[in-house]
């Protein structure tokens, strides 16, 4: 009786002690991994949270619509030059929002709405890069632990779906005689 015990242990001295396992399931993986991987998720988790934070400042400075195509690559790049400026203005021209509530703005107030939505985009291209370097470099080295492919490929997978039902409700405010988007696709 002179050794120590947990309080809930049993008291008969013939008992088998039970051994915990050490560690979590990603300890079983390369060493390192476990702080990697924890990295890469939380950089993915800031960065859900910033596009969150700017998704409603766009909605709420009116700003979704101002960019009438999706074009997931070639609308990484800002328009360069007067030209170009004019010509994504005269696509935002063509839409029931400009016709019914912006008739009149300027091609400068234009910019401002402009560069909220293409920061939006911006960041939810940044997400999709840091997720798809991340797990592929993860991938690649062989330091996914066992059962984890699965559960770390959702997050990408579910990024991109939401990527194409961002479309899909901006799209709902180009067509029609609303100001908005579809409350329905929200």
């Amino acid at each position: 009786m002179n050794t120590k015990r947990s309080i809930f242990e049993e008291v008969d001295e013939g008992a088998e002690r039970v051994v915990m396992p050490a560690g979590g399931v990603i300890d079983g993986a390369r060493k390192d991994a476990r702080g990697a991987i924890r990295l890469w998720l939380s950089a993915l988790g800031i960065l859900v949270v910033l596009m969150i934070v700017v998704g409603g400042l766009t909605r709420l400075t009116d700003s979704g619509l101002s960019i009438t195509e999706w074009r997931p690559v070639a609308g990484a790049l800002p328009p360069i030059g007067v030209e170009a400026w004019e010509a994504e203005f005269d696509k935002y021209r063509q839409i029931p929002e400009y016709q019914l509530q912006n008739e009149g703005m300027t091609l400068a107030e234009f910019k401002t709405i402009y560069w909220w939505e293409w920061w939006h985009r911006q960041l939810g291209r940044i997400t999709g890069l840091v997720w798809a370097a991340g797990f592929l470099f993860f991938l690649a080295a062989r330091r996914i632990p066992a059962g984890w492919t699965g559960r770390l490929l959702l997050p990408g997978a579910l990024g991109g779906v939401q990527g194409v039902m961002g479309w899909w409700m901006v799209s709902s405010g180009l067509s029609c005689d609303e100001l908005d988007v579809s409350s329905y696709r929200l």
